[in-house]
Order: C-alpha cells, then structure tokens, then sequence
C-alpha cells in the first residue's frame, strides 16, 4: 500500500480558466504559460488540455520542443529566451519564438547565419528592472535586431511589476510607449493581473500564467470572483488519531498546546510532499468536508490538525490540502507565501492523477 496523499489536475477546470482569460482579453492572443513544468500541474498534462490555445509560453527549452514534437502548431515563446549559441539551430529547428533581453544575446544573433529567421519577442524593461533593454536604448538595439537579418517577424514586449497592486500600470506603460513610439509593431504586456484589471495592456499577445492554473494575483480578489476554477486539488487521509489532555503538545518543538482535552488528527502529508513547512498552526484545511485547521509544526511527513469540529473522523478521513472546496490561495496566505509556490513546490513522490 502506498501513501494515501496524491494531487489531481482537473481537465475542465484548465479549459475553464483559459476560456475565462480569453473572454476578458477580448481581440488579445492568450498564451498559455507553462514554465516550471506548468506550474507543477504537468506541462504534458496542460499542454494537451489546451491543444487549442493560442500560443504556449515557457523558459525550459526542451519542454518547448517536447511540446512542438507533440504536434502543437502555434507559437511556442521561450520566455528568457536562449542561453548559448550552440540552442538557437534546436530553437530554429522546432520554429520556437525566443525572448532577447539583452546585449549578450544580441551579439549571439548577429554572429549566426540561421537557415530559419526567428520570431522574436524584443523585451523592454519597463520598471521590473530583471530583464529587458532600457526604455533608453530599445530603439538603437531593436534597429541592430533588425539589421541582423535573423528575426522573422518582431514583437514588442514587456512585464509588469505591479499589474496586481494599487500602483498599477500607468508608469510601466508611459516608459513603454515613450520606448515605441512611432513603431509599428505587435506587442505583448498583459500578464494574468492585467488580463483581468488592465485591459489597456492587452494588446495583441497576452500571457496568461496564474489564472491557467485557478488561482488569482491580487490579495484583494479572489480566484472565484474571478470566475476561475481550481485545477490542483491535494488531498491525503487521517492515517492516525491521539487524544489529549489540556496542556499536552503535538509535534516538533510542542509549539501547540492543548487549552482543552482535544482530538488531533494526524495527516499523510508534510514538507518532504510540498506541504510548506512554515505553515503555522492555524492554516486552513478541510476533513471530511468539514473546514478546520491545523495544530502544531509540520513535519517532514505528516500534519497534525484540530478534530474538534469533525466528530465524525476516523483513520482513513479524506483530507483537502488545497483545491477544490479550500482555495490554494488562503493557504499561501496563511503560510505567509503565494499560490504560485505552492503549486510549484508539490515533491516528485506525490502520485499525480488525472480528472476530468
């Protein structure tokens, strides 16, 4: 018998949550992003969920080509671009769209002879200030992309910092438009924030990276007013119960004492499965359909949460970590981190399972 805990990546819901994305983008293009094998969901799993996305957008190049190889005919965007010359014939070869960023990879294009040009997304910074030419010298580099003779067509791109705050986009995009100026060019800018709240920025080519996967990039709105859907659901069992005492301890360090006697359950899960460790006692988590939280330190393999509202539980209780019917998003919150992590960080020894 193995451990009861697995993961289950909903079909539905990744087709859910891109129809959701395109209807707010409007006449915008949605890639899809799936870097960090889909934001742990499963690039191969996600990718032929939305066979019929607009384009596909990654930083790993051999999942890009894996996914090309597939079958996949629209663009594919690598989003850091390439790192060495010796990966733009592979690039070129399966017809992928690359990022330049910056000087080095510049020089890197101006040294090949491709027997295929290149769809190139030329990055501006904007004000993220990780990648991208300056707003000062966009126009000279993009004038040496062109003269290069490797870019078969060019879009203009940049990334918000901000799109998901109060500070907004108004100042990334008056750097952008200074940038481009009198250029006729595709861009792409929206990310999954400015999809839903900015839609100035949508453009011709947005990204859609969160909002894939269910979960939303504002602290202030949730991925269900958002009209999405969770596609990870973690769930595992009770595989133990102890009674205690007012007073006792459960866990590493006894960081929870009872006020009261008390049921605790113990749950097959813990940090070495993803589940973060600095989740305090307190984080949400539902047991047999019944929402309560947990008590005491994580551990490498297990959680310790409060029975006291599931009179009901017995040893092989289903436990919801997050997902469907507990929003993975109050759990990060809880954790002090984002959904984008959680989702990232799921261990290579949780089974994964398919729904529909």
């Amino acid at each position: 018998m193995s451990r009861p805990i697995q993961a289950t990546v909903s079909v539905s819901a990744l087709r859910h949550n891109y129809a959701v994305a395109k209807r707010a983008a409007l006449q915008s293009k949605v890639f899809a992003v799936v870097k960090a094998n889909a934001y742990g969901h499963g690039i191969e799993r996600v990718t032929r969920a939305l066979v019929r996305a607009d384009g596909f957008a990654t930083v790993e190049l051999d999942g890009a080509v894996a996914t090309r190889e597939r079958g996949f005919a629209e663009p594919i965007l690598l989003l850091e671009g390439f790192f060495a010359p010796a990966e733009l014939p592979v690039i070129a070869a399966a017809d992928l769209a690359v990022a330049v960023h910056g000087d080095e990879q510049l020089r890197m294009l101006e040294a090949w002879r491709p027997a295929r040009p290149l769809d190139v997304f030329f990055k501006i910074n904007t004000g993220m200030n990780r990648l991208g030419f300056s707003v000062e010298s966009a126009r000279g580099q993009l004038e040496r992309l062109r003269s290069s003779g490797v870019a078969k067509s060019i879009t203009l791109m940049a990334h918000f910092a901000t799109a998901d705050g109060p500070e907004g986009i108004e100042e990334a995009m008056r750097r952008f438009n200074q940038a481009t100026h009198g250029i006729d060019l595709a861009c792409s800018l929206a990310n999954t924030a400015a999809i839903f709240a900015h839609p100035e920025s949508h453009a011709d080519v947005a990204r859609l990276g969160i909002g894939v996967y269910g979960a939303t990039p504002f602290a202030e709105r949730s991925a269900q007013a958002l009209g999405l859907k969770p596609a990870m659901t973690l769930t595992s069992e009770l595989i133990a119960i102890q009674e205690l005492a007012a007073g006792e301890s459960v866990g590493y360090g006894g960081t929870f004492r009872s006020a009261g006697a008390m049921r605790v359950g113990v749950v097959a899960c813990g940090y070495a499965d993803g589940y973060p460790r600095h989740a305090p006692s307190g984080t949400p988590v539902v047991v047999g359909g019944v929402r309560t939280k947990t008590a005491g330190r994580v551990s490498m393999d297990m959680i310790t949460v409060d029975l006291t509202p599931v009179a009901a539980a017995r040893v092989g209780t289903p436990v919801t970590l997050w997902g469907e019917g507990l929003p993975i998003d109050e759990v990060a919150s809880a954790a002090g981190t984002v959904g984008y992590e959680l989702m990232c960080a799921v261990a290579a020894r949780v089974p994964f399972m398919d729904a529909a």
